[in-house]
Order: structure tokens, then sequence, then C-alpha cells
């Protein structure tokens, strides 16, 4: 079979094919399946608002749970899904539990094999942990179906464009003073990322407004920033903050309120100029149609690994298209590249160098956009550095 890093190049004739008549597919199914809890390392600690208000310790590490599938037929595909600070054991525990669910099954009936694996640990629910488990499975799916075609992702899905706008956030976080902040902005804008998001959120929120204003100063009127708050104001503190914000013409606030606040949410939306952004947190399609529902953003903000990988996000970005929402996906830009890609109208992706070491390959950005990659499927090769923070692995089937 190919090698899918040699390029694009059409793929040769199935020798499974031969003798099949004309236009008459095969199937295909899977026979091994990988699984390893990794945790990346962060250079070092870093808070945002729910560090300082308690709720939370710094961040340290995350962890990785990767999914490796093979097909009878020689296809191969990756995927990931991830958590910071809890749950990376309970993922990969969950993930172990329900693997053997898809092995002999055909890997393009994604669909079915995600209600499949829903099934196969029904009394855990249809969200949190559960679906983000199910999200590495899912994403291997689509990543093995699209390099099947030759395609990348994005080109399977139906592209509207090659290449996405771009922000960074992992230079703005409460952890670094404002010398810091300002430095790494600059750095991020000389390697072509065309916006930033600071972290907001202290308990003294005329310090947030201090860097918030250096910050605009620093990189001028015209660069795209916004802010985030990650749930920690209250609805007064946010309507007060939002409207004297205003005058740094942000692109958006994201998570002023509790996640699940969708009325608080719709307020702030009718009241502020500044658009809202949230969904981060939520874990379901469910969650994502009652911010819909109520009018609660302006940009919606899935994340792929946390709402159970490909097959719910385009569900939600069904829902999304419907009500003429903004599409700004949180981190993991491996693969949102690929969604937002495909989104009808001009999306974001987050910019974050934290998981870069775990892949071969990197992203190309410049004059503010991401390039998809003109790769199959997702277009990444693990890296050997990956599988040195490899805590965990287990293997099902063959092949592996």
């Amino acid at each position: 079979m190919k090698d899918f890093n040699e390029g694009n190049r059409l793929l040769p004739v199935n020798p499974l094919n031969a003798g099949l008549p004309p236009g008459e597919a095969t199937t295909d199914r899977v026979i091994g399946i990988k699984l390893s809890l990794v945790y990346l390392p962060l250079h070092s600690p870093i808070s945002d608002a729910k560090v300082l208000a308690g709720r939370q310790k710094p961040l340290t590490e995350i962890a990785f749970l990767f999914c490796e599938i093979k097909t009878e037929q020689g296809f191969e595909g990756v995927g990931y899904s991830y958590s910071k600070r809890a749950g990376g054991p309970g993922q990969y525990k969950h993930a172990c539990e329900i693997a053997d669910a898809i092995l002999g099954e055909d890997p393009n009936d994604i669909a079915r094999l995600w209600e499949k694996m829903v099934w196969a640990g029904a009394s855990v629910g249809r969200s949190g942990l559960s679906t983000q488990a199910i999200a590495a499975f899912d994403i291997a799916l689509w990543d093995l179906k699209s390099r099947r075609a030759n395609l990348p992702l994005a080109k399977l899905l139906g592209a509207h464009r090659d290449s996405v706008r771009c922000y960074n956030t992992s230079g703005g976080y409460l952890s670094m003073d404002i010398s810091e902040v300002k430095d790494r902005v600059t750095m991020a804008l000389e390697q072509g990322i065309g916006a930033i998001k600071l972290k907001v959120g202290q308990p003294d929120p005329m310090i947030d407004l201090a860097r918030i204003a250096a910050v605009r100063d620093h990189v001028g009127a015209n660069v795209p920033l916004a802010i985030d708050a990650n749930q920690q104001w209250d609805r007064t503190t946010a309507l007060r903050f939002g409207r004297i914000s205003e005058q740094f013409n942000l692109t958006w606030i994201e998570e002023p309120l509790d996640a699940y606040d969708y009325e608080g949410h719709a307020a702030l939306a009718r009241e502020l100029a500044t658009p809202i952004a949230t969904g981060e947190m939520l874990t379901s399609v469910a969650e994502h149609y009652e911010l819909i529902r109520h009018d609660s953003v302006d940009f919606i903000q899935p994340d792929a690994p946390r709402v159970g990988g490909v097959t719910p996000f385009l569900k939600i970005c069904a829902l999304a298209e419907h009500k003429k929402l903004k599409l700004a996906p949180h981190y993991c830009m491996e693969i949102h590249l690929h969604l937002t890609a495909a989104y009808g109208s001009e999306p974001w992706v987050e910019h974050f160098e934290w998981s870069e070491a775990m892949f071969e390959d990197r992203l190309e950005v410049k004059d503010g956009r991401m390039t998809v990659p003109n790769r199959p499927g997702l277009g990444l090769t693990l890296s050997g550095q990956m599988r040195a923070w490899t805590a965990e692995t287990a293997s099902f089937g063959t092949g592996f």
C-alpha cells in the first residue's frame, strides 16, 4: 500500500479490488488499535483566572490520549484527545474499555461506530469524559478515511478555503508579567500570527484593564485583540467590564460567565457591542444547542476532542451555520485547522505551540493565516518525542 508521507500522488490500484466488477466498492475492517497515554510537560507553570480564584492549580502538563488504528487493507489513522489537570488516566481507561467495540468493523461507517462506542459505555453518559475518550477513536477514523481518499481532511469535508485566520493565546497568561506578555505578543506577530488573545478575570478588574490597554497600545489599533475570563465573572461584573472595555475594540470577550449560564451569556450578547464567545468547556452537541437556541454567542467555540470528535463537531457546525454564527474552536490547531477550513463563513483557529513536539510535521503560518497542509488526512506523523513521553499503552487486535 501507499506510504502517505510520500506526498499527494494518486493512490495505486489496490490489489484487494482486483477482479471486482467495475464500479463495485470493497469494504474494509479494523484489525488493530493502539492507545497511548502521553504527558506533555510545559516549560513553566501557567495560570489563568481559575488559578487566581483558587479553583485550580497552575497548569504544568497536559495528558493526551492517542489512538492509532490499522485496517485489513493496510490503511492507518491517528487521532487524539486530551485533558488538563485531571481526567487523562480516566479517558485512557475508558478508551481501553470500549476499544473492542470497533474491532472487525468497517472504518468507513464512522457515525455508526460513534454510536456503538457511546452505547458500549452508556452507563457513564453521553458527555464529559466518555465522549472525550470516544473522540480519539473518531478523529483517527476520519484521519484514516481521508488518507484512504488521498485528501486532506479539509478537502474530504469540502473546504471553503486553504488557510484560516489564526490568533495566539499561549503568550497572554496571567502568570506572565506585562513585559513578558509584550515580548511574546511581538514574537507571535513576527511569526505571522494575525491576532492575540489575553487572559483576564483577576480579582482586581483594574489590573485587567491596565493589561489590555498596555497590549492594545503595544500592537496598535489594527491588530485583532480578544480577551478570555475563563468563567470567573458574575453577570454584573461581566456587564460592567464589557462596557468599559468596548473602548479597546475587542474581537470578542470569551467565557465571561459560567459555561452553562446560557441565559446570562444571552443577556450579555444583547447588551454589549463586543461579541461574546464561549463553548470550549461543553462536551456534547446538546449543550452547544442550548447556547445556539438561547442566542448566547456571537462566536461559538466547540472543541472537537471534548465534544466527541469530528462527527459531533460537524453537527454543531451545521446548527451554528444555520444561525449565522461565527466559529472559533478551542485549542487543538492540528485538528481544528481542517474543520474551520470547511466552515461556511470566515473562522478563526487558535495557535498553541505546546503540542508541536509530538509531531514530525509543522503547520505553516503566514500573513495572519494558518495554511491547511496538502497531505492526506490530518497530515500528522507522530514523533519520537511523543513516544518518549508515553506513560502507558494498550493494544487490541493485531498489527501493533
